[in-house]
């Protein structure tokens, strides 16, 4: 008897017709180990409160009943939610509509659908490294040419070096990213500011983090009324503690969103994500309050690697950039030694620590002083 094809052939990429701009690059994804503490990638470690996780299953549960149907391709629902959601931080004259609004699985995918719509080949968006890496991994799987730029002094980007990297190559989109990832740093609204008058292009920010930007920190979104090429891009995924649930949005001109129906897949929002989100929606109060906890945790990790003799950075996010560290790869595995998981970015000595729960944040504490004691931290410049 024959065996079963399993697939274990000899064959590569390398063997297949390929596209060639995707020949020798990785897929993106940090270590998947499981381990007693993970703080590698800026997950919201807190649970979903109970209540708030019965009334989701709930929602779930009466969305089932009708999952033989398509779900409502436009997630109305869902986008009446949002805009109430974000409305509650703005002024009068800033206030969205269900217009104004976009998700998607993840906020990957709307970033991937608005380098669909904008983007593409004969096309380029320019970027500041180091920043999110998707960015570029999305702009290469859509055929549009990534513009690496050079960052500030402490990984910022100030209005004259965005204006300066704009003019330079006149880029269809810019990507910026406030706060920054990996590196937490807050982008100044002033710069967005700049940038948005520096071309005639997209420009879109990506706002993952900023629920834990400090609450008087004005979010890109205030800037919207009277800039339809302006993008800003959020997730449920971090204070909503939903990073399982794969939901991401964007604020935008009601044009801009008229361009993503032309390259979405139908029905992309599944019935049971939009009635799991809206859910999770109606209780923002009890999902954010964690927020207030991991800002804590946060500064906390702050303040004791500085007194461990490390270099941290000011941060926006629910993570911890930090240099001094002597030997990054063999600091990631004596904390992996030690049950704790942290990520290594590849930044000459620098690691990233996701802020976690209080127990979490001293388990990754104590094990830290230990990998002190045997590689003491050396000195680094930004």
């Amino acid at each position: 008897m024959a065996a079963a094809y399993d697939g274990s052939v000899d064959t590569t990429l390398e063997d297949l017709p390929i596209r060639d701009d995707l020949r020798g690059q990785s897929p993106y994804g940090a270590p998947q180990k499981h381990v007693r503490v993970q703080l590698n990638v800026n997950e919201n470690t807190h649970p979903v409160p109970e209540d708030v996780a019965e009334d989701i299953v709930a929602s779930i549960r009466q969305a089932l009943t009708t999952v033989n149907r398509y779900p409502d391709r436009e997630f109305t629902e869902l986008r009446e939610s949002l805009a109430g959601y974000l409305n509650g931080g703005l002024s009068a004259d800033q206030q969205l509509t269900p217009a104004n609004l976009w998700a998607a699985n993840g906020s990957n995918e709307v970033l991937q659908q608005l380098l669909q719509a904008f983007g593409g080949p004969g096309r380029s968006v320019l970027g500041f490294p180091p920043t999110y890496s998707m960015h570029s991994i999305l702009a290469s799987g859509t055929g549009t040419r990534w513009i690496p730029a050079q960052r500030d002094d402490e990984f910022r980007i100030t209005p004259e070096t965005v204006v300066a990297a704009i003019a330079e190559h006149r880029p269809d989109i810019v990507f910026l990213c406030g706060p920054n990832n990996p590196t937490g740093t807050p982008l100044d609204i002033e710069t967005i500011r700049a940038a948005y008058d520096a071309t005639d292009g997209v420009v879109m920010v990506d706002e993952a983090y900023a629920e834990f930007m400090p609450t008087d920190a004005p979010s890109a979104i205030t800037l919207l009324p009277g800039r339809p090429r302006l993008v800003v891009s959020r997730t449920m995924s971090k204070a909503f503690a939903f990073a399982g649930a794969r939901v991401g949005y964007l604020a935008a001109d009601p044009a801009v969103v008229d361009a993503l129906r032309l390259v979405r897949l139908p029905y992309h929002l599944s019935a049971l994500t939009q009635a799991a989100a809206v859910a999770a929606l109606r209780h923002a109060p009890a999902m954010l309050a964690m927020v207030d906890d991991i800002k804590q945790q946060r500064d906390r990790m702050v303040t004791e690697l500085q007194a461990m003799g490390y270099r941290t950075y000011e941060t926006w996010s629910n993570f911890v950039l930090f240099g001094g560290v002597a030997d990054p790869h063999a600091a990631f595995e004596a904390l992996l030694d030690q049950d704790v998981i942290v990520r290594d970015l590849g930044i000459p000595n620098h690691l990233r620590v996701s802020a976690g729960t209080a127990e979490e944040t001293t388990a990754f504490l104590d094990a830290m002083r230990r990998v002190a004691a045997d590689q003491p931290p050396v000195r680094v410049d930004a």
